[in-house]
């Protein structure tokens, strides 16, 4: 049972607290919270559950938002960080992002949603679906009657009819001209390279999206070729889990819309789709860069959008970095940023340049990580490939629509 649910902006100020039982958290856990952030350097390393000496916290971080709640109850740990999730997603959904200003210009709609996602501490409607019938996503009409009307409550009068539905994540009876339902498989490859060229890991978190746009009370069954490759995979609770179990298929009736239909990983994959070969020589108070970047296993589909970075040293004075294809920028906060794009068939993108010492260091001891950005359109990197998608209780006829998008997660080549 949660007791509090608190928003931090990334400087650690309070934007949003939600009181949810009868016992008031103070919100000194707060400061305490922020000093441990704080003493760890970057929030994002903090584990996602922390015992305090009075309370025990759960967080999550998003967009530099972090998500706080607190416990004195046992309770467990992962209900309340996958609740922390559901409501991160649903306000990403309502706002369309996520941001300090969004948050503190929408305060009555957050307020609500939280008022309708949980209820004594214990999490209640968190479909997106049922809560947009709940209550209306902001918009400039409903904006300008709040100021007209004096009424800045989102509310809807009636409750929707799925809340006493036995399939409560579905619109109740929905009707479409044209039946049509699109699956997606989009992953995202995390790799580490080490400074000899070796994989030391690889491995992809994908996702199953699905949007569908159904008449009536459809049944979807959907199969995969090879489902061998799959692990730790998650669901959506429309999926039901004894034929993925016995035939590994997943069967369900879909919410209205879009919605993620499940999560996997693939491990131990034994190549990366491009390489990453840094090389730096320091002497004489300055250091030579060299980083050529092409492609190693070629996907059959064009690689886009590649973007190499790394961090500059503290004791880097000044870098002089060109290129032969792309574009160079040394950002503010000292990122050396290389945006290539596609990767040409006539030549090999590389970066070289000069990076100058303070004085009194004759070399380089601490060597950067570069990090490296692409998206691959039309394949999916793990070689999950989707078998058929059967569809009843459908009035007519509908669309499917099948598509695949590979992007780079957290991949690391050492230096």
């Amino acid at each position: 049972m949660l007791q509090c649910i608190f928003l931090l902006s990334d400087s650690g100020e309070v934007m949003l607290e939600k009181q949810l039982t009868g016992q008031r958290v103070d919100r000194s856990i707060c400061v305490w919270f922020w000093e441990q952030a704080i003493s760890q350097g970057d929030s994002s390393k903090l584990q996602p559950v922390i015992a305090s000496p009075t309370h025990y916290l759960f967080q999550i971080l998003r967009e530099g938002i972090t998500f706080l709640a607190c416990t004195q109850v046992e309770m467990p740990p992962l209900m309340g960080i996958e609740f922390l999730c559901r409501v991160a997603d649903v306000l990403t959904d309502y706002l369309g992002s996520l941001n300090e200003d969004l948050i503190k210009d929408n305060f009555v709609i957050v307020y609500e949603l939280l008022d309708e996602m949980i209820d004594n501490g214990f999490p209640l409607t968190t479909e997106p679906n049922i809560l947009r019938d709940m209550i209306a996503p902001p918009n400039l009409v409903n904006k300008m009657l709040s100021v007209v009307t004096g009424n800045s409550s989102n509310m809807s009068a009636t409750l929707p009819g799925a809340t006493s539905s036995l399939i409560p994540w579905r619109t109740t009876d929905p009707k479409y001209a044209h039946n049509e339902v699109y699956v997606d498989l989009v992953e995202e490859i995390d790799s580490i390279i080490n400074r000899d060229g070796v994989l030391v890991k690889c491995e992809i978190f994908g996702e199953v999206q699905v949007n569908s746009h159904l008449s009536g009370v459809p049944d979807l069954t959907l199969s995969f070729s090879n489902p061998s490759i799959l692990d730790d995979v998650r669901f959506h609770p429309c999926v039901r889990f004894r034929p993925w179990e016995s035939q590994q298929i997943l069967s369900f009736v879909p919410p209205d819309g879009q919605f993620k239909l499940m999560s996997y990983r693939v491990r131990k994959l034994k190549s990366s789709p491009i390489y990453v070969k840094p090389q730096l020589t320091s002497d004489a108070g300055t250091c030579r860069v060299s980083v050529m970047v092409g492609i190693r296993n070629d996907p059959g589909k064009t690689i886009d959008s590649i973007t190499v970075q790394f961090q500059l040293p503290p004791c880097i004075l000044s870098a002089d970095l060109t290129s032969n294809h792309g574009t160079v920028n040394i950002l503010s906060n000292k990122t050396c940023s290389w945006s290539i794009g596609c990767i040409p068939k006539d030549k090999t993108p590389s970066m070289s340049g000069t990076l100058v010492l303070e004085k009194g260091l004759e070399r380089l001891h601490v060597f950067p990580t570069f990090e490296a950005s692409f998206r691959i359109m039309g394949v999916a990197l793990s070689g999950l490939q989707i078998d058929k998608l059967d569809l009843r209780n459908i009035p007519n006829r509908p669309y499917k629509g099948f598509r695949a998008l590979t992007k780079a997660g957290q991949f690391e080549v050492r230096s």
